[in-house]
């Protein structure tokens, strides 16, 4: 295989050469995993049906059990990946995730709907995996975001891909999906290898963002019980914002439908540019503050500003005061910010702040893994628990909800912190 002398390429590179190919190496990767697993919700499954429950919403269920089963697994195991192993275990999650594609293929309905459990196993420990090349940099936050834009176009990018191979080379939706994610197969290969040139942090990352090691059962303990209030507090409020964003994401064409915008499918894609544009900008801007406490303040701030934007946006939607297009940007946007803070910022510099030597793989799956969790409930009690009611009332009432509760549980997170720094830091 063609090899790069790192020392020659990228630990000499200059910034704007080091942050574009790390962001690209995360995005291509990234984007890939997208197209191992979202295809398939392309396909309508028309007639088909699994123990009475409708064949396509049984199929999501099942890759979301999945899907969260590995995150609760990426506690332990992203924690305590070791830098070394990283590119065989993306290899190797990402080869199992393609098997499983091809057992759907070739094994008849309904017995192939256990594969979409396989797929949804191994892809979610993929982020914990990608983001461990990128954390405790100087410029994580700009590499973070790039990555995390991924979050908001790759899943549209390869349903379009699937969709494209059924209508045009007349693929069955059973074979769809492995063909779609073999299309991505030589973008995924790149992107590992990309992501294998990347050099550890240098001195001044260290200096700059705490030393990023391998975290095991007793230093996960250790973490929890330093700080196991502000887990708890950040963790109710991550849910929250997880919940809404795949209830937006999931039931988008319902509440658009809802509004009166039935006949104007590209407000799918037009809703959701400003909100990409906006929260990139206002997460690569973090970069700019190079100090830890100034930055982590900041973001839970910034967490109780989103908060305080759902009650007031929502309001005034509720009484005519702002148009339904606006508001959906508007709540895009608010859940987004936080939502992406959470992934590049806020536990990122948690752990340098506080001068932890650890790794953010142990907070960001706890997290991910209870979130999960309570979006897969929400989807239950919408095939099982209440049939056949209006989407657009429960979102807003949801905003609602989601609005106070990032609120609150922000101004005790950040109140919990201050006084929680003047107790470990003069320790250290």
């Amino acid at each position: 295989m063609l090899t790069i002398n790192k020392k020659d390429f990228l630990v000499k590179a200059k910034p704007t050469a080091f942050i574009l190919f790390c962001s690209s190496a995360a995005f291509l990767t990234y984007c890939s995993m997208y197209a191992f697993r979202k295809p398939f919700t392309a396909g309508t499954y028309k007639g088909l049906e699994l123990l009475g429950v409708d064949y396509k919403v049984a199929l999501i269920i099942l890759q979301l059990i999945g899907y969260v089963i590995s995150k609760f697994i990426g506690i332990k195991f992203i924690a305590e990946l070791a830098p070394q192993k990283r590119v065989t275990t993306l290899i190797t999650l990402m080869a199992f995730g393609l098997i499983s594609l091809l057992g759907f293929g070739l094994t008849p309905y309904p017995y192939n709907a256990i594969f979409m459990l396989l797929n949804g196993l191994p892809l979610g420990l993929i982020w914990g995996v990608v983001f461990s090349f990128l954390e405790g940099r100087k410029f994580t936050e700009i590499l973070g975001a790039f990555m995390a834009s991924s979050f908001m176009i790759a899943s549209g990018i390869v349903k379009s891909i699937g969709l494209f191979l059924i209508q045009q080379f007349k693929v069955s939706e059973t074979w769809m999906p492995f063909c779609a994610a073999l299309v991505f197969v030589p973008v995924l290969i790149i992107g590992i290898w990309m992501l294998s040139q990347i050099p550890e942090p240098n001195a001044e990352d260290i200096a700059l963002r705490t030393e990023r090691v391998p975290m095991d059962k007793a230093n996960r303990r250790k973490f929890f019980n330093l700080f196991w209030p502000g887990i708890l507090l950040v963790v109710a409020i991550y849910v929250g914002l997880t919940i809404f964003r795949d209830l937006r994401d999931n039931f988008a064409v319902e509440l658009w439908t809802e509004l009166g915008y039935i006949n104007t499918p590209w407000i799918l894609v037009i809703a959701e540019i400003p909100t990409a544009i906006f929260v990139l900008i206002v997460i690569g801007s973090m970069i700019l503050f190079k100090n830890n406490k100034k930055a982590f303040y900041l973001s839970l701030t910034l967490c109780v500003i989103a908060g305080i934007g759902f009650l007031i946006s929502t309001y005034l939607f509720s009484n005519g005061a702002i148009n339904p297009i606006f508001w959906m940007i508007l709540m895009g946007f608010l859940m987004y910010m936080p939502y992406l803070i959470f992934h590049t910022i806020l536990f990122e510099r948690w752990i340098a702040f506080f001068k932890y030597k650890g790794n953010l793989g142990y907070l960001m799956y706890m997290s991910d893994s209870i979130g999960y969790f309570g979006s897969m409930l929400v989807l239950l009690y919408k095939n099982y628990g209440n049939k056949g009611f209006n989407w657009l009332p429960f979102f807003t009432n949801t905003a609602w909800i989601i609005g106070m509760l990032i609120t609150l549980l922000g101004i005790l997170a950040l109140l919990y912190f201050r006084k929680k720094e003047k107790v470990i830091l003069p320790m250290n």
